[in-house]
């Protein structure tokens, strides 16, 4: 299993200090790769509120008594002290990333975002709500001066990325979305393989030239560079939560010879690989 984390250090009292209007508790994303389940159970909840966002694969959620299947591209909340039973089966490839926050304006935060009305909100796969996790993550992670400030400013960003949508009408797929969303889970689920825009386009039937503006108009990116985009971004998750090699790690999100990926990597974060990690660490 893949995971990384970050966490505040904080007593119970300072969780439910509702003098705060937001902060982050902690942060992670979980990624099965070997294990064939893992399942959490909480009869009692926790004392904060909890979202948690499939990214690829799909999850299942007992809510209400029932258990629900939830595939990539939605959220789910969980309020204080709400039971909590879920599941990642790794036959289902599930990535998902998770925040734990409190704060005075949480509630109301949350109900701007859309989960008035459900505890299931459908957001769409984007590349934007990773960043934010990730970014979370490493504030955490790696403490600095505001840190703790930056983390809960991620968090409100968040919550402006779904108030939008849900003032814009909603996420509404149309089969063009539907091939973009499938075709976003491909890159993500297939990062350590050789993948050309040209054959992916070819085997969903579509021109190249229809693909890549499509997929710009979905991502904000052309379809290579935010293959490329990810691949990077994998990496530095690597870089600071493995002891691979600088080779290896460059082999599994997808850059075989070791060399051209430090180049790549170099060119896009400004520091080769071994800089990074000597810097994160």
């Amino acid at each position: 299993m893949y995971t990384n984390t970050g966490y505040m250090s904080l007593q119970e009292d300072e969780l439910l200090n509702e003098e705060i209007p937001l902060r982050v508790n902690s942060c992670g994303v979980y990624r099965l790769m070997t294990l064939p389940l893992m399942s959490t159970l909480r009869p009692m909840g926790r004392p904060d509120y909890q979202i948690l966002y499939i990214a690829s694969g799909k999850a299942w959620f007992t809510l209400e008594g029932h258990s629900v299947e939830v595939p990539a591209g939605n959220m789910v909340l969980y309020l204080p002290e709400q039971a909590q039973q879920y599941a990642y089966y790794l036959i289902d490839k599930p990535e998902v990333y998770w925040v734990h926050f409190t704060g005075s304006d949480a509630k109301k935060r949350m109900k701007e975002a859309g989960f008035d009305n459900s505890r299931i909100l459908n957001t769409g796969i984007s590349s934007k709500y990773q960043e934010v996790f990730s970014t979370i993550i490493q504030e955490l992670q790696l403490p600095r001066s505001c840190s703790t400030d930056l983390a809960s400013l991620s968090l409100l960003q968040l919550c402006f990325y779904l108030k939008r949508m849900k003032e814009e009408g909603g996420f509404q797929k149309n089969q063009s979305q539907k091939e973009m969303e499938l075709a976003v889970r491909y890159f993500h689920e297939n990062l350590s393989e050789e993948i050309e825009i040209e054959d992916y386009a070819k085997k969903i039937h579509m021109s190249t030239c229809w693909f890549i503006r499509n997929f710009k108009s979905y991502t904000g990116m052309p379809p290579r560079k935010y293959l490329t985009s990810i691949r990077i971004k994998k990496a530095k998750e690597l870089l600071e939560s493995t002891d691979y090699s600088v080779g290896e790690i460059g082999g599994i999100v997808g850059y075989n010879n070791p060399f051209y990926f430090s180049r790549i990597f170099k060119k896009i974060n400004g520091n080769s690989p071994a800089q990074y990690r000597k810097a994160a660490r």
